[in-house]
């Protein structure tokens, strides 16, 4: 017999045996089996889909991104940091260098997008490390600016940036 995990191995056992504590029995053996942890999936099912709600203001839930790789220009940027307003879908392209911290991304929105529009209230990105870093959650909880991130494999929201 094979490595179905708890479910299946309980199912397969009821068809032709039974025997008190059974259930324990199985999850105890699936549990300790070195062939099936081994092979266990670590990834956990997806949850539901549920879309961002909709803006009702301008430049109160921004979405941003950066577009990397681009051909370097005299100023030596070879990267676009890109600040789309969720409400209005005007946008701000910024010119920057890939190798631009999550200091310098932030300097970036203050003097190109919060100077002009205001502190947003939410920002959604994706999961880039210039998101993620420590200066970036500072600057985030300081001005108390709510994150969200798009999930790694559908960019729902982002694909006004992309």
């Amino acid at each position: 017999m094979g490595h179905f995990g708890i479910e299946k191995t309980l199912l397969l056992l009821k068809e032709k045996f039974f025997w008190p504590h059974m259930k324990r029995d199985v999850q105890r053996f699936c549990t300790r089996c070195i062939a099936c942890l081994q092979t266990k999936s670590t990834t956990k099912p997806h949850g539901l889909y549920t879309p961002l709600p909709i803006s009702n203001a301008l430049w109160v839930d921004i979405f941003m991104d950066i577009v990397l790789d681009l051909p370097r220009t005299q100023s030596g940027k070879d990267s676009i940091f890109v600040v789309v307003d969720r409400f209005s879908k005007m946008a701000h392209f910024i010119p920057c260098h890939k190798v631009d911290d999550a200091n310098n991304i932030a300097k970036l929105s203050f003097q190109e997008v919060v100077r002009l529009h205001g502190l947003p209230k939410t920002i959604v990105s994706d999961r880039d490390v210039k998101f993620l870093g420590e200066i970036f959650k500072i600057y985030l909880t300081h001005f108390e600016i709510n994150n969200e991130h798009s999930c790694k494999l559908r960019h729902e929201g982002l694909n006004h940036v992309k």
